[in-house]
């Protein structure tokens, strides 16, 4: 199942916390060869962790990480802008319609449908927060599962070759990709809201009343 569950919230799902940094670290560490912070723990941590971001989680049946990804809103400090500002020209992007993925993580033997229900879980972020756009940089090996999924997006800037290309992307949502990335993690649309709401009930209307 989907779950949404902010940082200051994680201790009360030790289990899958636990499993989600121990699995990001073996991605980003120990597959991908990156330059990472990983504790004594095994788990794999960084600034942005500390600046209370939303995660979406997808929880496998006993209970641990099967994949997930890390949001926080661009009118705060974010990675795209942090670190790899210069792909968008130095300009930063800062709105409170764009929100920043990053830490997209599956977990060893995660199938594509797990990736495809994150990417559902983008979605509904966007329709309840009342998000137009994510932005995040990727490495070339996401190309391929972006276009499966049926959800690439808008390059809005790159640099290096083949394997080692990176990339600023930028997201939307729409009622037909919707249904293209439900059928792809075969979930209904109408349970991937029910996820939502269950984590949110009340608070995103109460949100969207104090800002009209």
């Amino acid at each position: 199942m989907l779950r949404y569950v902010y940082a200051n919230q994680l201790h009360l799902y030790p289990k899958l916390a636990e499993t989600m940094f121990r699995d990001r670290a073996g991605q980003f560490r120990d597959r991908l060869g990156w330059d990472v912070s990983v504790d004594a723990t095994g788990a794999e941590r960084d600034e942005y962790d500390d600046l209370c971001p939303l995660y979406v989680i997808w929880e496998q049946a006993d209970g641990t990480h099967g994949g997930s990804m890390r949001l926080l809103p661009t009118t705060g400090r974010v990675m795209v802008n942090d670190v790899f500002g210069h792909l968008t020209g130095g300009a930063p992007i800062t709105s409170p319609l764009i929100w920043e993925c990053t830490r997209f993580c599956l977990a060893p033997g995660a199938g594509g449908n797990v990736a495809a229900a994150l990417m559902l879980a983008g979605g509904e972020v966007m329709t309840g927060f009342g998000v137009r756009h994510f932005v995040g940089v990727f490495d070339a090996r996401m190309v391929r599962i972006y276009r499966v999924i049926g959800s690439s997006p808008e390059i809005l800037g790159s640099e290096g070759q083949g394997r080692d290309k990176i990339s600023v992307g930028l997201w939307e949502f729409t009622s037909q990709s919707q249904a293209q990335i439900a059928k792809r993690a075969g979930l209904s649309p109408e349970l991937s809201r029910l996820w939502f709401n269950r984590a949110f009930g009340g608070e995103i209307t109460e949100q969207m009343a104090l800002s009209a």
